[in-house]
């Protein structure tokens, strides 16, 4: 796992980071849930089991304390998919499997009722922790729990050091297992995203294709409401594009369109919701600007357009400017209004900025 998140530190940020964190929660937290259900009707089986067979000191009411909240975390399970709080319900649950071990232990002379369940525990969880320090902390509790109740309960070195033996082959184990499904859930995740990527993503200038676009600008939209901040859109449109690839063909288009888009994204802040809306069109919404602040980075990014050289000359574009000016006006209508701008720029003459 620490190869996966150096390669995670290569590829992308923080956040690609936090992002393969939720969703190795989302994907392991049902398996999660039904290891947890089984190891407590495990456990409820294996302390029948020993008072059927042997005769205990510990009463049977004593030796099930374990299992109540056994169920309790395995239930709270079904639910939770914050990473954190995820990993911590489960090491909670190997402590009290630890302890439920010892405490049908304590009378067993020779100990062999801890070295099933002692062994079967890392290899059993080997494949739902999430992050590297998990799986140490885990091995580390699976390792040391039976070991109180080995070394002060007149067990012989012979079968303490038995017991050491087989526990670090059933932690090797685990580990080349957690590897093997680390690994595979890395590959999933990165493909999905790949998919991810190209579905709502423009495949020439990387920008957000129109629906993803207007589905993320929906929810960006309301809340910038509730937080009652200002809120504008951009509508451009490079000029005389259609001449472009009449005269010099697609490929001389799309070089303008890719140059076009990094520009954009230099000059947008993080936030900034940037989509290609059309052939030549292009679309953002910028929160917390109000009509001066957003006219003037309009102003900046035309500007900036210049340096860009199309063969017949510098690339210019026509942007309208709108600022959301009331609580329920929806993002087509916000749209319409700097598509309205938009097209009197070009009316004006092109290469300029017009507020609605």
């Amino acid at each position: 796992m620490h190869v996966l998140f150096k390669h995670l530190r290569k590829a992308g940020n923080t956040e690609q980071r936090r992002e393969y964190s939720h969703y190795l929660a989302q994907q392991m937290g049902p398996m999660i849930h039904a290891l947890m259900l089984v190891g407590a009707l495990a456990y409820l089986v294996a302390v029948i089991a020993s008072t059927l067979v042997n005769h205990s000191s510990l009463p049977l009411w004593l030796r099930l304390v374990p299992l109540p909240p056994l169920l309790l975390v395995a239930s709270s399970t079904r639910y939770v998919r914050q990473p954190r709080l995820l990993s911590s319900l489960t090491l909670l649950c190997v402590v009290l499997l630890e302890i439920g071990i010892n405490l049908n232990g304590v009378d067993d002379v020779h100990r062999r009722s801890v070295v099933l369940p002692g062994l079967l525990l890392p290899v059993a969880s080997s494949v739902i922790w999430l992050g590297r320090w998990d799986f140490l902390a885990a091995m580390l509790l699976c390792a040391l729990g039976p070991l109180p109740m080995l070394l002060f309960g007149g067990t012989d070195n012979m079968q303490v050091l038995q017991y050491l033996v087989y526990m670090a082959i059933a932690i090797a184990l685990s580990t080349v297992l957690r590897a093997f499904m680390a690994r595979t859930l890395f590959e999933q995740f990165r493909l999905e995203r790949q998919l991810r990527e190209q579905v709502n993503t423009d495949g020439l200038t990387g920008l957000l294709v129109r629906n993803r676009f207007l589905e993320l600008a929906r929810l960006a939209l309301g809340d910038i409401r509730l937080r009652q901040q200002p809120a504008c859109v951009l509508y451009l449109d490079a000029d005389h594009f259609k001449s472009l690839n009449d005269n010099y063909g697609h490929a001389a288009g799309d070089a303008a369109l890719i140059a076009l888009a990094s520009v954009i994204r230099r000059q947008m802040r993080q936030g900034d919701l940037i989509g290609r809306i059309g052939g030549e069109e292009f679309a953002m919404l910028l929160p917390g600007l109000d009509l001066q602040q957003a006219g003037a980075r309009a102003e900046q990014l035309r500007q900036s357009m210049h340096e860009i050289l199309r063969p017949d000359g510098p690339l210019t574009v026509s942007i309208g400017v709108a600022e959301c000016d009331h609580a329920g006006e929806v993002l087509e209508t916000l749209l319409a209004r700097a598509d309205q701008a938009m097209r009197q720029a070009k009316r004006d003459g092109r290469d300029r900025v017009v507020s609605a």
